[in-house]
């Protein structure tokens, strides 16, 4: 059910009134297997040669009323689930994303967790355990801002977070990265197996565009509350955090939950792309509403004749 390889091969198009975006989903997929170097192999500047931002708008828009109408089907399917992650830097746009592309979702079929530092009851519990308590059920889709991975990536760039999960010392030797790549990858193999189709995005921003959105939040009033000088402090770790991210791509890009490597540093081109992705692999699904049988069908005429009867007596 994920999306076919010929797929990442052949060239995609969007089209809009003003021109086209012309590239193969390949050049933003990492493909299983491969090295991965973000500074080389990605830009985060990327738009396909199309600059049109009002063309763009008219795209996302027209994505989301299809994702709307397709999620209606999926829940109406009620066999699959579509869960939707979103990784990147702090500033990257991940809430923009979510917000723009997922708008016009129906809210009861559509749930977004995002994954804080964990509590002290899950702490006491494997860090998978509160990411299968947020899974979406059959016909939902479900968001997660930040995820799983987090455990691959912060915890990794600082192993002191590893001192609160109080493992055993078998648990945290050399192989603890390569150890949680298998049992990510073995875990989401299960679900998708289980009919939870994965689409993983890592929104992929510049350094100076990082530095750019940090100054608008700082400048803005309205949106002060956005911005912690941890932000910043952070931003000293920026090397080791896109080699963990390279790790992680490499790691875990699999033919079941291959990652989409967006470029971020233009937020909408990276939420027309996230829309585009996601209404593609809905279009794609073996989705549909149920069939009602020949009972079910009799039962529906006598009920539809009795509504047609008290609408014609109470004229």
């Amino acid at each position: 059910m994920a999306l076919r390889e010929q797929d990442f091969n052949e060239k995609h198009e969007l089209k809009v009134n003003g021109g086209k975006i012309r590239f193969r989903l390949k050049d933003i997929a990492v493909e299983p297997g491969t090295s991965v170097n973000l500074g080389e192999d990605f830009d985060p500047a990327f738009t396909g040669g199309f600059d049109d931002k009002s063309d763009a708008l008219e795209r996302l828009a027209q994505n989301r009323h299809k994702v709307a109408q397709l999620q209606e089907t999926l829940y109406a399917d009620d066999r699959y689930s579509l869960l939707l992650i979103f990784q990147g830097m702090d500033a990257s746009g991940k809430d923009g994303v979510i917000r723009h592309v997922m708008s016009g979702v129906n809210p009861q079929g559509c749930h977004v967790t995002s994954f804080k530092a964990p509590s002290t009851a899950e702490l006491d519990h494997t860090y998978l355990w509160r990411i299968s308590n947020a899974l979406p059920p059959r016909g939902n889709i479900g968001i997660f801002n930040r995820s799983h991975y987090e455990e691959v990536l912060v915890a990794r760039v600082h192993e002191s977070i590893l001192d609160a999960q109080k493992l055993p010392p078998e648990s945290r030797g050399k192989s603890i990265w390569r150890d949680r790549y298998a049992d990510i990858n073995a875990f989401e193999r299960h679900l998708t197996r289980n009919g939870v189709i994965i689409l993983k995005f890592f929104l992929n921003v510049s350094f100076e565009e990082q530095a750019r959105r940090f100054l608008e939040r700082i400048d803005d009033p309205a949106k002060n509350w956005k911005f912690s000088a941890r932000d910043v402090k952070e931003r000293s770790y920026w090397k080791e955090y896109q080699t963990a991210y390279e790790k992680m791509l490499e790691a875990t890009s699999t033919d079941w939950a291959p990652w989409w490597v967006v470029p971020a540093d233009n937020k909408w081109f990276a939420r027309l792309l996230v829309s585009d992705i996601i209404a593609m692999q809905l279009e794609g699904m073996d989705i549909a509403p149920p069939k009602l049988g020949e009972e079910a069908r009799a039962e529906l005429m006598v009920a539809r004749a009795r509504l047609i009867s008290e609408l014609e007596q109470s004229k």
